[in-house]
């Protein structure tokens, strides 16, 4: 169940946090995961090499998901040598959270480049090869904070919100060439981006997540496995939320 063996799989920012995960659950299953960074090489490379020692296939590229040539250069690039391209999870992103009225130009800018801009080039890139292929899978990383909101969040709700609507739109555009595009939506989940929370923040926030606990990298990985199986081809044009009840 869930087999991917044979599959080639991008993930953008697949070194660290949800993001690794991902790389590593597909991996699991069979898959030969591209992992993607900006910076951090080393870390890439661990993460590499951790899928490797498992018996995983994995190699690491780098690019910047904000630079359009450059992210439909590398993605051309990694099918053309490895032959296909089946699944691409469009999980980069960045937070630069302020109250709306304190949000720096260039941090708006930045914020919907990556975010945004950046899930769009991964998408045009990577469905110029599933269309010849009629087939492949679409995933792009959203947040529940895209569909509730959150104060001092305004850009990155934004762009999140965003990736929902474009989740939407290509469903229905590459349907008919075998392509589905959904949509996860993380909730409160346990990564460097929540571990330097204070703990009465924390507290404050897990009051409305009605499972109590935060989530896990894992958790997400799981979800996005399924989305890219076999299994789940009649299931597109959908956001799964994985938030604990946190938005429902």
């Amino acid at each position: 169940m869930f087999d991917l063996s044979g599959k080639v799989a991008i993930v953008t920012g697949g070194s660290r946090g949800i993001g690794r995960s991902v790389s590593e659950a597909l991996a699991a299953q069979g898959a030969h995961v591209v992992l993607t960074y900006v910076k951090g090489e080393a870390e890439a490379q661990r993460t590499v090499d951790a899928i490797v020692a498992r018996g995983g296939k994995a190699e690491a590229v780098g690019f910047d998901v904000a630079d359009m040539k450059a992210t439909e250069e590398a993605i051309a690039a990694v099918a053309k040598r490895l032959g296909r391209l089946d699944i691409l999870v469009a999980n980069a992103g960045v937070a630069l959270d302020n109250l709306l009225l304190r949000v720096k130009e260039d941090e708006i800018d930045r914020v919907l480049a990556v975010n945004l801009k950046g899930g769009i080039a991964c998408a045009r890139a990577a469905t110029k090869v599933m269309m010849r292929a009629r087939t492949g899978r679409l995933i792009f990383l959203s947040s529940v904070v895209g569909e509730m909101g959150n104060a001092g969040q305004a850009v990155y709700s934004a762009s999140k919100a965003a990736l929902l609507g474009l989740t939407k739109t290509l469903a229905r555009e590459y349907a008919s060439r075998g392509i589905t595009v959904n949509a996860v939506a993380p909730g409160f989940i346990d990564t460097d981006m929540t571990t330097g929370l204070g703990d009465a923040l924390k507290a404050k926030m897990l009051e409305g997540v009605p499972l109590g606990r935060t989530g896990r990298p894992e958790e997400i990985a799981a979800a996005i496995v399924f989305l890219c199986a076999d299994e789940a081809g009649y299931i597109t044009g959908q956001t799964l939320r994985v938030n604990g009840g946190m938005y429902v």
